[in-house]
């Protein structure tokens, strides 16, 4: 399979953290629908690409419905929404993420209730979770970091005991699965990203995975301005469809996806072979786990000096995230949250996407090594 980079994408590294991958195939779908000129549709149910794309998106998590929109964010506001949020409920999620999951909690009028994590995994601590938990909780929203599994079992247990519901952002972790599902697929809503930087893209984009008929139903007229059968608004909605181009670009992608996948896990394994002597913690799947590799992140004392290293070299490493959400001027919240502060100061992501070689692979390895000798 031949693979270019996308059009008009320029990287100051070498060897960049992540990079969309894009082949004939998606320029001729591209080219297709500019020549039709059809490049959206108000319908209720999507243009003809958003269909296909949707259709694909079910199948490959194995989910009953996915609802296509603009971008993982959007996604994210949109299950959201359909839970009927009020001003001063609150939504429990792990600071240490992409601002977009507490930005998305503000933008419907709730409030974020940052959860410390794991340092096994970086994701929601369960025990952590059960202490933040309030009369006010309404949603849950544990991430699944780096394509890490977040602890579900733990976190519907409680989610059930608390009548809280749960929306899974699975921005990161398009194909990672716990015991053979999918992230996304553990709860009612399961919200994912298409931006470039992710294992698959659509430029912009994200959807959304449910197996309820009523949540399918209601997320549709969500992402349409509220209507059903159009200008006939009948809940709060936005306008956050997913274009055709857009569409058409995430249907040639996900069909792809497996040999990403399967590319990303072997260079993981490389690396880890590689790199598995040094002073430092290597990612490693737990028991029934199967990650994306989205992130190959590591854990060091010395990351800035690790970090320094590898970008003279051109080699794209970058720390996700040197600030939790809590601490940034908006948020600003005083609060405690020892590991998410540690694993803010301490991880470093490194470069396995499918376009990274093998020879690159060991570059990267032996420039880590140097980073670590005085």
């Amino acid at each position: 399979m031949r693979f270019i980079k996308a059009i008009g994408i320029k990287s100051t590294m070498k060897i960049p953290i992540n990079i969309p991958i894009l082949g004939k195939e998606e320029l001729n779908e591209v080219t297709s629908i500019l020549r039709d000129g059809v490049l959206t549709s108000a319908a209720n149910i999507g243009g003809k690409n958003v269909q296909e794309f949707e259709k694909l998106a079910s199948t490959f998590v194995k989910s009953k419905y996915a609802v296509a929109v603009n971008s993982g964010t959007a996604a994210l506001q949109a299950a959201l929404y359909v839970h009927d949020l009020k001003a001063g409920d609150e939504v429990l999620l792990p600071s240490f993420t992409f601002v977009a999951t507490a930005n998305a909690v503000i933008s419907v009028g709730a409030k974020p209730v940052f959860v410390d994590i794991l340092k096994e995994n970086y994701t929601m601590d369960p025990n952590d979770l059960k202490k933040k938990i309030t009369k006010k909780s309404k949603v849950i929203i544990p991430v699944h970091l780096y394509g890490n599994v977040a602890y579900m079992d733990q976190i519907i247990e409680i989610a059930k005991k608390n009548g809280l519901k749960i929306i899974e952002d699975a921005a990161q972790s398009l194909g990672s699965t716990y015991r053979g599902k999918h992230t996304g697929t553990f709860s009612e809503l399961g919200c994912y990203s298409l931006y470039p930087a992710k294992v698959m893209t659509a430029g912009e984009g994200g959807f959304i995975v449910t197996n309820s008929k009523k949540l399918f139903d209601k997320l549709r007229m969500i992402r349409n301005h509220g209507m059903l059968h159009g200008y006939d608004t009948r809940i709060f909605g936005l306008n956050l469809r997913l274009p055709e181009i857009s569409a058409a670009i995430a249907k040639i992608q996900i069909k792809k996806l497996p040999s990403f996948l399967i590319k990303r896990r072997k260079n993981a394994r490389i690396l880890s072979e590689l790199i598995s002597d040094l002073d430092i913690k290597i990612p490693k799947e737990r028991k029934n786990e199967k990650v994306n590799w989205y992130l190959y992140t590591i854990e060091t004392n010395n990351r800035e000096q690790v970090l320094k290293k590898l970008n003279s070299k051109g080699i794209g490493a970058a720390a996700y995230y040197p600030i939790p959400v809590h601490k940034t001027p908006f948020y600003n919240k005083k609060i405690k949250l020892p590991s998410t502060d540690w694993a803010a100061s301490h991880v470093l992501s490194l470069p396995i996407h499918p376009l990274v070689s093998p020879k690159n692979i060991e570059f990267i390895a032996k420039t880590v090594r140097e980073s670590l000798t005085r």
